[in-house]
This record gives C-alpha cells, structure tokens and sequence, in this order.
C-alpha cells in the first residue's frame, strides 16, 4: 500500500497555483500596452510608467509582507492578496485617464502581486522542507513561468478579439477563483497538523511572531545592510530584475510588435520563455542542492548578457530559427536565478532572517525591473527603437556575474529579533 504523501506536498502545490495566478497577474500590461495604445492614446512611456510603479510595490512589499505572514499567517495574506488583485485587475475596466492605470495595475495589483512573490515561495519552503529545499523552491519558481505560459496568449487571445477589458476582467475572475483554494488548503506550519518538516527529525526553533511586522522587516534590513554580501546579492538581483520583468517581460511583445510581428504571435514567443523556464528554474534548483550557488549566479549571468546582446538582430516579422534559440537558451535561464540566490540569503543570513532578508533582496530585483520597464519606454519614445536598451541589459548582466562570483564565504550571522515581551522590556 502506498503511503500517503506529506502535508509539505500537498501545502507545496497549493502555493505553486497562488505563484501561477500571481505570475501571470503580473505580466499581464505587457499584453495590454499596445491596446491602451490605440485606444487612449498613451504613449509607451506612459503605460510603462504603469508598470514600473507595479514593479516597484511589487518588490517592495515583499519584505513586510514576509514579516505579516509570520504575524498574520501565510493564508490571511495570500487570500487578501487575491482579493486587491482582483479588485486592481476589474477597476481598469472603467478608467478613462492614465492616473488611473497608475492606480489599478501600479498600485493595486502591484501590492497584491508583491504579497505572492518568491518571499512567499521561500516562506513555505523555509517552514515545511528540510530535505530538496532547493528543488522545491525551483518547481515554486517555475510556477511564476507556468503563469506567463497560462495566461499570456490567452490574454493576447482576448484583447485581440473581445477588447482589452474582456482580458482584464478573466484576470480578475481567476484572482478570486484561487481564493478559496488558499483558505480552505493551506497550512501555516508543519507543526499546526502534528508534523515535523518534510525531512526533518527534529522541529526547528521558532521565534515568537511580532506585533510590528513593519519593524521586524525594517530591523532586517538594517542587520543585513552591514555586510558586503547583502549588497553583492542585492545588486546582482536588481540587475536580474532589470533583465528579465522590467525589459523582456514588459517590453518583448511591443518591441516584436515594432517589426511587423503580430502581437499574438509575440505573447506566444513569450509564453514559450516560460514553458522552457519550468525546466531550467526546477533544474537550477535541483543544481542548488548539490553546486556552489556562486558559480551557479556567475554562469547564469553571463550567459544571459551574452543572450540579450544578440537579440537586436533577431527580431522579424515572424519567427525565425534564430529567434527560437533565443527563446528556448533566454527562457531555460529566466528565473533560473532564485534557488541559488534563497539558498545563499539562508547560508549567509540564517533561516531565522534568510526570508525576510531575501524579501529586500527581492525587492532589489523589483527596483531594477521598475528601472528597466520605464527607461526602455523612455529609450523606445524618444529613439524610435528598443536597441540601446538591450544592449544596457547585457553589458549589466556581465556586471552581475562578476559580483555572484566575489561573495566570499562566511559564518551565519544573526539579525537580532526581539519576541513581542522582550521589546516591552527593552522600551524606555
């Protein structure tokens, strides 16, 4: 008789949806840019001013929203989180001025996605595995691909043929219909069911949830801001942000649409970047439990720069053999980059801190998203062309391997958190 599989599977595969559902929530506007184009006449620089304030609070909020999860529990944020999506997502169906896209998809949908980033991936996998932390958080990570291979050429689909506002209101309605799912499935930790860890043969210590999730994640920060490694980890990831969402994610399907390739045919190019990514992110992670994470970030830097260097002379009306080895080489290297980056924020700074610590870390990689998707539009608005910017994001790419490949190794250090007693006795 087979046994029955371990809560951490099961608890596993209800956040793989919930990253699905944030995933393609997220990447959404880029399907939406030239619609919005036609209709009201907002200029790229515009829309991806959108974007960019999406990217940012999506980055943002991933450090507190790691430290309202130990506060509030992982199901209360997830299904709040749903909740702003849906609401950001069905609100554009009614704007007529640009602000208002600012305030739907930037602000909305970009707290509600940040809420469901990888912070949350690493705060399930932090609780509920000790074995083959590093292959669950790549089949997490995928998930983030299998939303864009879900929901972008139907998106696509739906702009093109039912209008802009049919595609934003089934992103709404798929954002509520994971919200039971969420409620009804997910645990907080191993322990609440009467278990150990998946793997594990003794329960790990736990710190006392915090009354100020706000200080908890700013705290954090502060420990974490001390050490080079932070910043090398940072800034590696704020170049993986600029790279990947911010210039690709955001600005593939306008810039394909640019030369004569419908924008379907372009949504679909870029859903095949995430179905290659399920590979390589579930490959990354199974590489993470076994390679030294360093190497791993220097090679998938590098290789990407090298990429996004050549993509300039491959776009065309329709797609060519060449632009399919880009494809399939970009996607199996898109998020390729997480495991190894969680597994280093846990070496380096504990598991009691490695989450909250890698929520800033994220957020770094949201800042740098924010960056490219606007400085794109703007390059794109005033030289006609997307070229300079994908140049930029290669020679930075290049940078970002070089400083995967000088953090040095060191002992864990501790962030300092103090339980709710302890800073009542601690106040002045």
């Amino acid at each position: 008789m087979v046994g029955r599989p371990h809560r951490a599977w099961i608890v596993a595969a209800v956040a793989f949806v919930a990253l699905v559902g944030a995933a393609g929530f997220r990447a959404t506007p880029g399907v939406l840019m030239v619609p919005l184009q036609d209709e009201f006449g907002w200029s790229r620089a515009t829309t991806s001013l959108a974007v960019s304030v999406n990217l940012v609070l999506f980055g943002l909020t991933a450090p507190f929203a790691a430290a309202l999860m130990d506060r509030f529990g992982i199901r209360r944020v997830t299904a709040s989180a749903l909740v702003l999506v849906a609401a950001g997502s069905g609100l554009t169906v009614f704007m007529t001025a640009s602000w208002q896209l600012v305030l739907c998809w930037g602000v909305l949908v970009g707290l509600g996605t940040g809420s469901m980033a990888m912070v949350f991936a690493a705060t399930v996998v932090n609780r509920w595995f000790v074995q083959h932390r590093g292959l669950v958080i790549g089949v997490l990570t995928a998930g983030g691909a299998a939303g864009q291979l879900v929901f972008l050429p139907l998106v696509a689909w739906l702009a093109a043929q039912h209008g802009w506002r049919s595609a934003a209101l089934v992103v709404s309605a798929a954002a509520l219909a994971v919200v039971p799912l969420v409620v009804l499935v997910l645990r907080e930790r191993p322990a609440d069911v009467g278990l150990l860890p998946y793997g594990a043969t003794e329960a790990e210590p736990q710190v006392p949830p915090h009354a100020d999730a706000a200080r908890v994640a700013l705290r954090a920060l502060r420990g974490a801001a001390g050490r080079k490694e932070f910043w090398l980890l940072a800034g590696g990831f704020f170049i993986c942000g600029a790279s990947t969402n911010g210039l690709v994610g955001t600005h593939f399907i306008p810039a394909a649409h640019d030369h004569g390739m419908p924008e379907t045919t372009a949504a679909g190019l870029l859903a095949l970047v995430g179905l290659f990514d399920v590979v390589g992110t579930i490959a990354s992670g199974w590489l993470t439990d076994r390679v030294d994470s360093r190497r791993l970030l220097g090679w998938y830097y590098a290789l990407r720069g090298l990429s996004l260097l050549a993509l300039p002379m491959l776009f065309a009306a329709s797609p060519h053999p060449s632009m399919l080895v880009f494809i399939i080489f970009y996607g199996l290297d898109w998020v390729a980059t997480v495991p190894p980056t969680v597994a280093l924020a846990r070496e380096v700074f504990g598991p009691a801190q490695g989450t909250i610590v890698f929520g800033w870390i994220f957020a770094s990689h949201q800042l740098g998203a924010a960056m490219a998707a606007w400085v794109a539009g703007a390059i794109r608005t005033s030289l006609g062309t997307y070229t300079l910017a994908w140049w930029g994001a290669g020679v930075i790419c290049l940078f970002a391997a070089g400083m995967s490949l000088s953090i040095g190794r060191a002992s864990p250090v501790a962030v300092p958190v103090l339980s709710p007693q302890a800073e009542v006795r601690a106040q002045p």
